[in-house]
């Protein structure tokens, strides 16, 4: 059954109205009709089989049939702090990442950040992302979507997380001696992770030590010199499968 995305399923004498883009999908769209079975999934996990009782262009009444169990969240926690990026690639990676399971994506400026948002316009750029993340959760069967956070500098950004018990490491492309499995066997019992990837440009050093002054480490990708889009997605990947459901084993 195709899956739709509300903010709230609030109940009414077993009912529900589907209104704005989902219903306009259904209808419009895919011209589902009267009697079509349909998912609805909503922001706090909450998850429901129901019926369409009628369908039109502007909302869609539905029977809510029976509560879904939610499918169980990855054992890893995953915060990407992604330094903005040209507006394609940072649709690219809050879509992949939120279908890889990454809980919170956290957008920050930095010294080399190309990418530019007026302050006038951020709030429209949040929905945007919070939107893709929806749909992402849709496509990959996910409880709920990823959270996104507000714009922030990158200093304010380590300063928040500086007491924070996580696993945290920043991507360098200059660091010689550690990388991102290393230090996530380090830590078996562990299973929160908080990763930085920057802008296009990099990091600088002074940055570098920024972070690692508030206990980030800093890690290689390896041999590779990664595109920032890909670095972040690389990440999420390689966490997933240390710590979370990307095996067999914990399912």
């Amino acid at each position: 059954m195709r899956r739709f995305f509300v903010e709230e399923i609030t109940e009414r004498d077993g009912f529900f109205t589907i209104v704005g883009s989902e219903a306009k999908h259904i209808s419009r769209v895919l011209r589902m009709g009267r009697g079509d079975r349909l998912i609805l999934m909503d922001n706090k996990g909450a998850r429901f089989q129901a019926v369409i009782e009628s369908a039109g262009h502007i909302e869609v009444l539905v029977t809510l049939e029976k509560p879904i169990p939610i499918p169980p969240p990855s054992p890893a926690k995953i915060t990407l702090c992604q330094a903005l990026l040209k507006p394609r690639a940072m649709d690219y990676v809050v879509q992949k990442t939120s279908e890889l399971g990454v809980n919170c994506i956290l957008p920050f400026s930095s010294e080399r950040t190309v990418a530019n948002v007026e302050k006038n316009k951020f709030g429209n750029k949040i929905r945007h992302w919070e939107k893709i993340a929806q749909n992402a959760a849709k496509q990959s069967d996910r409880g709920t979507p990823a959270d996104i956070g507000p714009l922030i500098s990158f200093r304010d950004l380590v300063a928040q997380w500086k007491k924070k018990d996580a696993i945290k490491a920043i991507m360098w492309e200059e660091e010689g001696a550690k990388d991102l499995k290393s230090i996530l066997r380090k830590s078996p019992t562990m299973r929160e992770f908080m990763g930085i990837v920057g802008p296009e440009g990099g990091f600088t050093r002074e940055e570098i030590q920024v972070a690692k002054e508030a206990g980030f480490t800093s890690i290689s990708m390896g041999y590779r010199i990664l595109r920032s889009e890909t670095a972040a997605i690389t990440m999420a990947v390689i966490v997933q499968y240390e710590w979370g459901d990307l095996t067999l084993d914990n399912l």
